[in-house]
This record gives C-alpha cells, sequence and structure tokens, in this order.
C-alpha cells in the first residue's frame, strides 16, 4: 500500500491555530461483502498523528469511501494523542509494548544512529519525534497491531524522576 503523508492545520479539532499536527496514513484495507447484485466494499484506514515535539495518537476509521475513512481514522488519532516521555532525542529506556499477536521492542540509541525500525512503527517514531532509537517487530506483522503495540510500549516509558518517586513512595 502506498505510504500517505498529509498535514493540516485544524482549529475547530482544539489543537489551535498554526498546531503543526501531521498525519501519516499506515494502512487502508478494503473489505468486501457479497450481495445479490454483485460486491459491496467498504474501507478501513489506520492513522498516525503527531507533532514532532512529543505528542502522538493514532485511530482507526471505517467507511464506505477511503476518503471519510482517512478523515475518521485522524479525527480519532486527534482525540487520542499524548505526551510520550523522550531523553534527548531517544526514550529513556528499553522497551517491549503487545497489543494482541503484535510485539516491538523499543531500545535507545546514540546520538546520530537515526530510526532504525520499520513497517507500522515507522510513521509512529517519526511523528512522535523521536530521532534516535532502535526497534524490532516480534510478533505478528499486521500493521494495525503493530500500530498499537508500538502506542503501548510509548505509553509505558517513564522518565527516571518518575520512577524515583514511585521507589520512594
Amino acid at each position: 500500500m502506498k505510504d500517505y503523508k498529509t498535514s493540516r492545520n485544524r482549529s475547530s479539532d482544539g489543537s489551535g491555530p498554526g498546531s503543526d499536527i501531521e498525519e501519516r496514513v499506515v494502512f487502508v484495507n478494503r473489505c468486501a461483502k457479497v450481495v445479490k447484485g454483485g460486491r459491496r466494499f467498504s474501507f478501513s484506514a489506520i492513522v498516525v498523528v503527531g507533532n514532532r515535539k512529543g505528542m502522538v495518537g493514532y485511530g482507526f476509521g471505517k467507511a464506505n469511501e477511503v476518503a471519510d475513512a482517512i478523515r475518521k481514522g485522524g479525527e480519532i488519532a486527534r482525540r487520542s494523542m499524548f505526551a510520550v516521555t523522550l531523553q534527548d532525542r531517544t526514550i529513556p529506556h528499553e522497551v517491549t509494548g503487545r497489543c494482541d499477536g503484535g510485539r516491538v521492542l523499543l531500545k535507545p540509541a546514540s546520538p546520530g544512529t537515526g530510526a532504525i525500525v520499520g513497517g507500522g512503527m515507522r510513521a509512529v517514531i517519526e511523528l512522535s519525534g523521536i530521532h534516535d532509537v532502535l526497534g524490532k517487530s516480534l510478533g505478528s506483522s499486521n500493521k494495525v497491531n503493530v500500530v498499537k503495540a508500538t502506542m503501548a510500549a510509548l505509553e509505558a516509558l517513564r522518565s527516571q524522576e518518575a520512577i524515583k518517586a514511585s521507589r520512594n513512595a
């Protein structure tokens, strides 16, 4: 499938004017329902949005037209955005994320390494603003589950201060 890239600025979604939220379509799936007159097609799209400064979200939109599915996915993704814990240009520690059959492993990398990730992970990592990271998809190659597992891994990241505070409490 094609990797669709769009950049939209919307003030109606609460992000404010000039928020520079980027949107990337990771995968579009076509589903066919066989009816009396032939086949009826519907589409689903998984969309990742982020500002490349530590905020990222994803959405799964379904509709009878591709454009509507992408639009719905983008709206859902904007509502599900959260802040990612970063340490300079990388992640603070090694983390594993799981969703159904999809498992991903993310490791911090030294400056200048770049984002060595593939598949559905690349869109999430790039739009979250992480520049140096090593990633590996260990389970299923299903793009929906890989994106969800990557998001779960990023949500599990904690800073050193948060870990120290939880140990002292």
